[in-house]
């Protein structure tokens, strides 16, 4: 009987969703929105046309913090940054280079460009908590 019950509790246990959790810290004003975007691969990452995910809260000088749900076990990058005009864009200057404050999981931007996926990239595997300083 334990047998049948756990075979027809496998796809469940299998396929379980996991909520991740985002305290982004160094928020330096309340104007605009803080956003998240949450990649699965490398050849997403950083592309506005492959998000797994994305959220946005209200900014609040300090820190904030976000909720995504849904997320099955695997591997992942974040991309963060504080959109300070609401406009809905990262903004940049001529040269591409951020204007708003801007963050990665486990990773810094570098002197000629941002870090690749796996420089990023964590395991998630349950619900998740994670710290990210802009």
């Amino acid at each position: 009987m334990k047998a049948i019950i756990l075979l027809l509790l496998l796809p469940v246990i299998g396929f379980s969703q996991n909520t991740l959790s985002i305290q982004v810290n160094n928020v330096e004003s309340a104007k605009g929105m803080v956003s998240v975007a949450v990649y699965d691969s490398d050849e997403a990452f950083l592309s506005f046309d492959h998000v797994l995910k994305t959220k946005s809260v209200v900014a609040h000088h300090g820190s904030v913090l976000l909720h995504i749900p849904d997320l099955p076990a695997g591997e992942y990058a974040l991309a963060i940054f504080h959109d300070e005009n609401d406009n809905g864009k990262l903004d940049t200057n001529w040269l591409g280079i951020p204007k708003e404050k801007v963050a990665f999981s486990k990773a810094k931007m570098k002197t000629f460009g941002p870090p690749k996926f796996k420089e990023c990239a964590f395991t998630m595997s349950s619900d998740h908590e994670i710290h990210i300083d802009l």
